[in-house]
């Protein structure tokens, strides 16, 4: 298959990332140096100098054969530009980067595909849906949807009260006979290392851990967790920013209520026109007595959305120390993540991170249906769909040459969420979670294929 990226930033890095470990033929082009001399040392893919609106650079970049394109730079007008002209000079599939959310609301109206753009991807929208989906499971610091809600993933910190720290995973799922969850990932604490857990793996105190579960599943998870469901009501939000605005809009539709606070006046007063159930305050949410007279200490959840990463940081930590129960912070740099269980606050987003992984999805149509990568760790949780042709029809579980880097966590089957063990037959149209390390996903893709 053959991609061409455009934009070697953060979004376009991670994108290439990916696919490189699959030996997809990508060409990476942005008119930053820099940028293209770091991808160009650390991934094996072409990178190309130059202007993405030009057609004399699209032509090298020969996106006249590429089987998709992919504008991710930091300019909504040059993606969609890029697109538009790949598009025309006979590129089969095209995916743009946007900022302005209202062109993913009436996608419909507009009618891009005539114009040439088969896909478009807001980072702001995925941030604003994802804080949502955090509040919602408000315990767990890291959570993802499969099917609507069928197959649910969940991350979560081991403390020291959970019933099965010290035991390992098999004797935990022996606490409830009837088992509604799958340990698919953990991270020790005070490492950077990734384990997909087995049977004969303990928990200890303080793991990241991520589990598959099914709705029914969560309640058990509260409970073999040592967690308690928050109820998450008052939200204080900082930042009048694309996510902090949509946030606001969506949580105020779902009856939440919503503090909003705006450092730019005239942003403030465009709020409070927009969004009328939410109470907007003109001020600076890094000054600590501003965040007090606005009682902080009231609020069940405080989202730190500002354009600076330093000052969600320092803000969500604030926050954490007036007893707020759920912290979420927006940060820009990816490295952050490392930081977020040292430092206390509950989770930590990258919306070009969401951007990334949504749009590998649509790279991976027909043979990954969804695609997620965990917070912190090196490891990418994959939704495939069984066809007939595919090795794992028919097969037992524990029968599969599966590799030892990946783990199936879960089975959709006839619109039922399935935890799947050893003995559970795969067949054709399941939709099977599988959650892997990088370095495995060829192997699995196999499988599936």
């Amino acid at each position: 298959m053959k991609i061409v990226i455009a934009g070697a930033g953060e979004v376009g890095f991670h994108l290439a990332k990916l696919l490189s470990y699959e030996a997809q033929d990508i060409t990476l082009i942005d008119t930053d140096k820099e940028s293209l001399a770091y991808a160009d040392n650390h991934l094996d893919i072409k990178v190309l100098k130059g202007d993405a609106t030009s057609v004399s650079v699209l032509k090298e970049a020969k996106v006249d054969k590429s089987d998709m394109v992919i504008g991710v730079t930091s300019s909504e007008s040059i993606n969609l530009t890029f697109c538009l002209l790949a598009k025309q000079l006979g590129s089969k599939r095209t995916i743009a980067r946007i900022s302005n959310t209202e062109f993913v609301d009436h996608k419909e109206l507009i009618r891009f595909e005539e114009l040439g753009i088969d896909e478009l991807i807001s980072p702001e929208e995925l941030a604003a849906t994802e804080i949502q989906l955090l509040l919602n499971q408000s315990a767990f610091n890291d959570t993802y949807e499969f099917e609507d809600g069928l197959l649910i993933m969940v991350g979560v910190f081991l403390p020291k009260t959970a019933p099965f720290v010290g035991k390992m995973v098999k004797e935990a799922a022996s606490i409830f006979p009837e088992l509604h969850f799958m340990p698919i990932a953990l991270q020790r604490m005070g490492t950077q290392y990734t384990l997909i857990p087995r049977g004969d793996t303990v928990f200890k105190e303080g793991d990241q851990v991520y589990f598959i579960t099914t709705s029914e599943g969560v309640e058990n998870l509260y409970k073999l967790t040592g967690m308690k469901k928050k109820e998450i009501k008052n939200v204080m939000i900082l930042g009048g920013s694309k996510v902090g605005y949509k946030t606001a809009r969506d949580l105020c539709n779902s009856k939440f209520n919503v503090k909003l606070i705006e450092k730019n006046k005239d942003k403030a007063f465009e709020i409070v026109d927009e969004l009328p159930n939410a109470l907007v305050i003109n001020g600076d949410g890094r000054n600590v007595e501003l965040l007090d007279e606005e009682s902080l200490d009231s609020m069940d959840a405080f989202i730190a959305v500002t354009g600076d990463s330093e000052t969600n940081i320092m803000s969500c930590l604030v926050a954490k120390s007036k007893k707020v129960k759920k912290t979420i912070a927006m940060v820009e740099n990816m490295d952050y993540f490392q930081l977020s269980q040292s430092i206390g606050i509950d989770t930590l987003i990258n919306k070009k991170l969401l951007a990334a992984n949504n749009i590998f999805r649509y790279i991976r149509r027909g043979e990954v249906l969804a695609l997620t990568r965990l917070n912190n760790l090196n490891a990418e949780i994959l939704e495939f769909e069984v066809k007939a042709t595919s090795i794992v029809n028919g097969e037992i579980i524990k029968e599969l040459d599966f590799p030892r880097d990946a783990i199936i966590g879960g089975v959709i089957r006839d619109g039922e969420g399935i935890i799947a063990l050893g003995d559970f037959r795969i067949q054709e149209g399941d939709r099977v979670v599988v959650c892997c390390m990088p370095k495995a996903i060829a192997r699995i893709e196999k499988l599936f294929l």
